[in-house]
């Protein structure tokens, strides 16, 4: 049920890590915990399913449509068509309208996993190529490109890469001015006042209420009818992008990729980004994610990866990845695997996982250890093992030791005396 003023949605997106950069923090607070205003955020249909990290800003954009706010999503059809290229070092391969088309109904799946697309408040879908279709290029010279500074666009961010990698083309600076189109296009067609989007799409999304705002102006219109909001990337504690494994890319589809597979992902996350992803990517109530946090990080984990997947997939979903995670756990027997000890002192300050397995003998070499983990075929205390550079401390020995498997059935304890 919607949410309406119950409570700050400003404050909870705030205080869960969701706001990166807003073009005036008071009226966007004002729209956010104001009465229903009509929200948007686009998508370029570029692939047929997205990952976790491209479907981010849409969990935020739930959660607008719950506080009672009108949300669209915006498909790229004709944008997609140019290309962004925003952090690019080469130019996007041009794509066909078949191959966007094909691409559409996919998009649309995707979205109706994360909004409401019926009932009440139901999230309205739109496609800019149909106000871009007919448009004419003198015309939209005319009316869009006039408004727009060259110096300006090409300091952004969104040109300096390609720009020092041999050149922007003419054609890919079309694609600023026509992402800023559509945020006019929607507010003077569905009265939007706020676009959403990445924090990588700021220079494009501020651009569009820059020029909502010189239309206005011209027009004796409020000027402030045009605000802009981005979410930061969906990152690890080192950084790096969340959504891409070494096997590809975290998918959202189950023909992509299973919900067991998916729950994994997330429950084999490091332990330093459980608490956010349990803030960014479930609705967990703040106070009972610290409690959470103060427990066993097992828990924790597994309520997150539990959370996300019923979010993606559905409770039945989710209820059967952990029932399959469970059993996969309870087969991993501590008291029927051969052991070794170990001094406590070597793992105090932590170790890598590969030099312990290669230490005691459980590979005969670092670079046959890497080469199982490469194969997801290294398992430490139930936990399938994916990252190379894994480290092991003192609190991963618990009670009964640490369990190592490799393959189906080679186990070892390992005990700290």
């Amino acid at each position: 049920m919607p949410l309406h003023k119950m409570n700050s949605l400003f404050e909870e997106l705030k205080e869960r890590g969701y706001i990166y950069q807003m073009t005036d923090e008071k009226k966007v607070k004002e729209i956010l915990d104001g009465e229903p205003r009509t929200i948007y955020m686009g998508i370029d249909p570029t692939a047929d399913s997205l990952h976790i990290g491209h479907c981010f800003p849409l969990i935020v954009l739930r959660k607008m449509q719950d506080h009672g706010h009108k949300v669209i999503v915006l498909i790229g059809g004709a944008t997609a068509m140019i290309g962004d290229p925003t952090g690019k070092t080469d130019m996007r391969k041009m794509v066909t309208q078949d191959f966007i088309n094909h691409n559409l109904d996919s998009v649309k799946k995707i979205i109706g996993k994360f909004l409401r697309t019926d009932g009440d408040n139901p999230v309205t879908i739109v496609n800019n190529y149909d106000w871009f279709k007919d448009f004419k290029y003198i015309e939209f010279m005319r009316e869009v490109a006039v408004h727009f500074n060259v110096n300006k666009m090409l300091a952004s961010d969104a040109c300096k890469t390609r720009l020092n990698e041999g050149g922007l083309t003419f054609f890919e600076m079309g694609y600023q001015l026509m992402q800023a189109y559509d945020f006019f296009y929607l507010n003077r067609n569905y009265g939007c006042v706020l676009e959403i989007g990445g924090s990588d799409q700021w220079a494009n999304i501020l651009a569009g209420a820059d020029y909502g705002r010189k239309i206005n102006h011209l027009e004796g219109k409020d000027e402030e009818a045009f605000q802009a909001m981005t979410i930061p990337l969906l990152t690890n504690s080192e950084g790096k992008k969340m959504g891409k494994t070494e096997k590809g890319a975290v998918w959202v589809l189950k023909d992509k990729m299973s919900p067991f597979e998916f729950y994994q992902y997330f429950y084999n996350i490091k332990d330093e980004d459980v608490e956010k992803m349990l803030k960014l990517l479930t609705n967990v109530p703040l106070d009972e994610i610290s409690e959470l946090m103060k427990g066993d990080i097992r828990v924790a984990k597994q309520r997150m990866a539990y959370e996300i997947t019923k979010f993606i997939h559905g409770e039945d979903d989710a209820d059967e990845a952990l029932k399959i995670s469970n059993e996969m756990y309870k087969q991993d027997n501590f008291d029927d695997a051969p052991s070794v000890e170990i001094e406590k002192s070597e793992v105090e300050n932590g170790k890598k996982l590969v030099d312990l397995m290669t230490e005691i003998g459980f590979f005969a070499s670092k670079s046959e250890a890497r080469r199982m983990i490469e194969q997801n075929a290294v398992s430490m205390n139930g936990e399938k093992v994916t990252d190379i550079d894994t480290e092991v401390c003192e609190k991963d020995f618990g009670d009964k030791g640490l369990l190592l498997k490799r393959g189906k059935k080679n186990f070892l304890k390992v005990v700290l005396k």
